[in-house]
């Protein structure tokens, strides 16, 4: 295990090193100004050496990742799409449609040869929600859905990277548990893969000077990946866990992601405007630290995803856990929006027209 570690992570640091160069060269970087408050040009390259790692360590070092899984190489291809539309974004800015549309794509990749949810498990009691051809159109959105998830916890040095990490390690655990060992290395190595970004992206190595983003491209591949993993675990005969467990192991990104999203539906917006109201902005308002909210986001994401694995290992029913889930969702969206409100963003409000009634204001969630 010692040896795949290691190439996997020489792997990637080589390919960020690599990259970083590159993407200096080519205009691959994220410019302060406006929401984003770094200093200076830093390149967007983590996903690019992410995703290098994943395919490089397959085309070398088969026998170690799941190659023998039918449904791998159109994973492959799908976060290959990803990648370049994520890259395009990152350099040119795309509207949301060609973005949506690729993501869409990549799922449909996916599903071609019958990879997708066809059932949500027995959250029904005693019968089993069988979703049949429903299943196809529920995978596409829940393939948006750990996309976006993904990509809107990245706003701190370190956050993405630190709750991906949470996942992945929360996976491996399902996965050992269920004595399976290759796919809980495979989870490993995608832990092992983030480590470099992480160390330049926190500046625990170079310092500023070395300094990397993960940019759409690696939270687009990242979130994709999750959602790989979580259908591999809880579809099929060889399913380790309940699609009910698979919710508290992305419960934090996903409570984040649609709290945001409804809060900006509320306000007339599109549920993909950018603002600064994610978990991320709200705890640093708060008083927080950026490294106290990787923290406090880190330790949320591993406490979650320990509660739904414990609930399943004792044997609690599906209906049951998905009532506590939701039951924890309803508990967050309250503390969230108190804590919005408590601490909302300056800068939206010194926005806001003028003529803007008080009224409209709390109706929409901005005090």
């Amino acid at each position: 295990m010692s040896k795949e570690i290691i190439i996997m992570f020489s792997t990637a640091m080589t390919v960020l090193l690599i990259a970083r160069v590159v993407a200096l060269k080519c205009g691959l970087v994220d410019k302060p100004g406006g929401r984003k408050q770094h200093s200076g040009e830093i390149p967007l390259v983590g996903g690019i050496s992410f995703y290098c790692a994943i395919v490089l360590f397959y085309l070398f070092w088969p026998e170690v990742l799941p190659h023998s899984e039918a449904h791998f190489l159109p994973y492959l291809l799908s976060i290959s799409l990803l990648l370049c539309v994520g890259i395009a974004d990152d350099r040119f800015d795309l509207p949301v449609i060609p973005r949506v549309l690729i993501q869409a794509l990549s799922a449909v990749i996916i599903m071609v040869n019958g990879f997708y949810l066809h059932t949500l498990g027995y959250v029904l009691g005693d019968y089993e929600l069988v979703l049949g051809p429903i299943g196809y159109i529920v995978t596409l959105f829940a393939s948006w859905a750990a996309i976006n998830a993904f990509n809107m916890v990245d706003g701190v040095d370190g956050l993405l990277g630190s709750v991906s990490s949470a996942t992945f390690a929360a996976m491996m655990v399902v996965f050992l548990l269920a004595g399976s060992p290759t796919r809980a290395m495979w989870c490993l190595l995608m832990i092992v893969a983030l480590v470099p970004y992480l160390m330049l992206n926190m500046g625990l190595l170079g310092g500023k000077r070395l300094k990397v983003f993960m940019g759409d491209a690696g939270s687009m591949v990242i979130g994709f990946t999750v959602l790989w993993l979580v259908i591999l675990g809880s579809q099929g005969k060889s399913a380790v866990m309940s699609p009910v467990t698979a919710l508290w192991v992305i419960a934090l990104p996903l409570m984040d992601m649609v709290t945001v999203m409804v809060r900006r539906m509320r306000r007339g917006q599109s549920p993909f405007h950018a603002d600064r109201d994610h978990l991320h902005h709200i705890l640093m308002r708060s008083g927080l630290t950026a490294r106290q909210t990787v923290l406090v986001m880190t330790a949320l994401t591993a406490a979650f995803a320990s509660l739904g694995i414990l609930l399943s290992q004792q044997g609690i029913a599906e209906w049951l856990s998905l009532i506590a889930f939701l039951s924890l969702f309803a508990g967050y969206w309250v503390t969230n929006n108190k804590l919005q409100k408590r601490n909302p963003d300056p800068r939206a409000q010194r926005s806001k027209p003028k003529d803007m009634a008080a009224g409209a204001d709390v109706a929409a969630g901005n005090r």
